[in-house]
């Protein structure tokens, strides 16, 4: 069957990746979505069984770092445009063990530009190679009033009525000043990415993205690691004093600016890409006690005594902030959903997958994937 495009997107078994493959494979048929994925502990095919039957879709299980299995895949199946999602992302596992995130997230992001600088040969026209990085390459925002009152306080952004905690954002020309291990090696992949442009004339664009939430997230991660918690009624770990901000962003709406930047954003530009949608932790972890109470038939406020203030983290950051105007001005792209609809919609499909939840937390999907493919 020949295919008007043949799109590589990384790491499309992971929590965005798989969002973003699915979204490509049903919106355009004619393109053939192939998604390689190594399948560490947080890729898990089970988030795409709804569309793993697709013809215009191809799952390969490799690793971005053996640059002549990538070149091959380059040129098997002619490959004409990128996205780039694999990478280790979690900080506490950087902390541990910065060597894997250096190896994935650097070495995978240069063997995957230069697997495809050969393929391209310099002809460049219709290609692409699109980028994903993360908000925390920029380092920590302040956390201080808009009259410069220091926190705490609450107020409201002027764009969407959410609430702000400074007047400081990230944007596109913001220095990198990247803290923890994982940080700086996403730092490293966006800066080789540019060199490879500026360089080689490749035709790449890099967004910049705030902290998603929303189904098939590895509950390692705030949001699903506190819905299962409540659950199990678990202890529910609070780094410091809960006072860290962030700025969070529906999934599905971060795969919807991915499609639009991929087709119409301008090659060697930066897009930031955030939900204008701040919260401290710990008012982020009330709201989900109170909405997983809620639907779990649990007395209100019944699972705050489960909140355990921790050590807080090395280098933990205070406050990120995505300025996402760029984005909405130049493609018309805004976030689609108002935050408590989407925590509704989040806890409800952890509540209603808790199948596939207890598989993750188990461990089994793994032992299922080392048996499919003979892995030791």
């Amino acid at each position: 069957m020949d295919f008007k495009r043949n799109i590589l997107i990384t790491g499309g078994a992971g929590f965005i990746g798989s969002h973003v493959v699915r979204l490509f494979v049903r919106k355009y048929p004619e393109y053939h979505i192939i998604n390689l994925d190594k399948l560490t502990y947080a890729g898990n095919l089970a988030n795409l069984a709804d569309i793993e039957q697709a013809p215009n879709y191809t799952f390969v299980k490799a690793d971005i770092c053996d640059f002549e299995v990538i070149c091959e895949l380059f040129r098997k199946y002619h490959i004409d445009g990128v996205i780039h999602l694999a990478a280790e992302s979690h900080v506490d596992r950087s902390i541990k063990d910065p060597f894997t995130f250096a190896r994935t997230n650097v070495m995978g992001t240069l063997s995957l530009l230069q697997a495809a600088k050969v393929a391209w040969e310099g002809a460049y026209d219709g290609k692409r190679f699109y980028h994903i990085s993360t908000d925390e390459v920029y380092g920590a925002l302040k956390l201080t009033h808009p009259e410069g009152v220091p926190a705490p306080f609450t107020t409201k952004a002027s764009s969407n009525d959410d609430m702000a905690y400074g007047t400081e954002f990230f944007v596109e020309t913001t220095k990198y000043n990247p803290h923890s291990p994982y940080s700086a090696s996403k730092a490293s992949s966006d800066h080789f990415v540019r060199a490879f442009h500026d360089t080689f004339g490749l035709p790449t664009i890099v967004t910049n993205c705030s902290n998603n939430y929303g189904p098939y997230q590895f509950p390692e991660k705030l949001i699903p690691l506190f819905i299962n918690n409540i659950r199990h009624n678990k202890p529910l770990p609070v780094y410091g004093k809960g006072e860290n901000v962030r700025d969070w962003l529906y999934v599905e709406d971060h795969a919807r600016a991915i499609d639009l930047i991929f087709h119409e954003g301008r090659i060697a530009e930066t897009y930031n890409i955030g939900g204008f949608n701040e919260w401290k932790n710990i008012d982020l972890i009330k709201v989900i006690i109170k909405t997983v109470d809620r639907l779990l038939g649990n007395p209100e406020g019944q699972s705050e005594k489960l909140i355990t203030y921790v050590t807080d983290r090395l280098g933990h950051d205070m406050r990120y902030a995505i300025d996402s105007r760029k984005l909405q001005s130049e493609l018309g792209w805004e976030p689609s959903l108002q935050f408590e609809e989407g925590i509704e919609k989040t806890v409800k499909w952890y509540l209603d997958n808790q199948e596939w939840l207890d598989q993750v937390t188990s461990g089994d999907y793994q032992r299922y994937y080392e048996r499919m493919y003979g892995d030791k």
